[in-house]
Formats: structure tokens, sequence, C-alpha cells
């Protein structure tokens, strides 16, 4: 089961900058920065913990501060990620289902931002709406 029980607390600059990596998030400012960071979760996870299965409706976008998962499709392994990367930053945004599955390979910790606390601050910080949008429609096949 997912600890929420922090086994540190990050700082908050650090947490800003895991945001900023996050492309979704590139063009905020630290402020805005800093306003998503305080809905972040900060979470320990166990070795084998299923963070998305490929074709579930994705609910959450997850930032890798340390350990490592691979991600599979189709029951095949396709990637690893590891301190740094993050997944399903579309899906707190859209309601498109997962392309992959993607399992912790040991202890990892990480920052979760559920779509639904996403929402809400985007309705309490309108100006991160627009560049959130910006940021997708830039990555949409042309």
């Amino acid at each position: 089961m997912v600890s929420r029980k922090n086994r540190r607390m990050l700082g908050r600059d650090r947490k800003i900058e895991l945001l900023r990596q996050v492309p979704l998030f590139a063009d905020c400012s630290k402020q805005e920065l800093r306003e998503i960071s305080l809905v972040a979760d900060e979470i320990d996870l166990p070795a084998g913990y299923v963070l998305t299965r490929e074709g579930a409706s994705g609910q959450e976008l997850v930032v890798i501060v340390e350990g490592k998962a691979d991600v599979t499709r189709r029951g095949r392994k396709v990637n690893s990620v590891s301190s740094g990367d993050f997944i399903g930053e579309i899906a707190i945004v859209t309601e498109s289902p997962r392309t992959a599955s993607v399992k912790t390979t040991e202890p990892t910790f990480a920052l979760v931002l559920t779509r639904r606390d996403f929402r809400a601050l985007m309705k309490r910080v309108p100006s991160i709406q627009l560049k959130v949008l910006d940021s997708l429609a830039a990555r949409m096949p042309e």
C-alpha cells in the first residue's frame, strides 16, 4: 500500500525544481510552481507497486524523486524511469487511457499530483491554465 508517511520532507525549492522539469509546467513562474508544489504529495512506494496500468484512466502525475520503475507495453519492457523522471503529465489534464504500465522495481520516493487537486488549483490560480494548455498543444502531433 502507498504510504503517505514521509521518510523525509523535500525542501520547497527542491520540490519546485522537480516540478519545473515536467514539460507541462516548464513555462510556469516560480510562484505558480510554488502553488503546484503545495498540492503535490510526497509518498513512499514499495518495490513492485503498480503506478499505472496500461489502458486504465490516468488520475495523477508522478515525479520520481528516488527509486526506479519499469515501463511496459503489452507486457514487454520498453523503458525504465528513475530519479527526476515523471509519468502521467497528460493524465492530469485529459481523460485519455494510459499508454503503458509502470511498476516500481525498488522502493521509490515520489511526488504525486492528482487530477482533482490540479484542477482545483487551476481554478484558484487561473494563470496556470493557459501555460498548461500551450504546453499540451505544443506536444500534439501536427
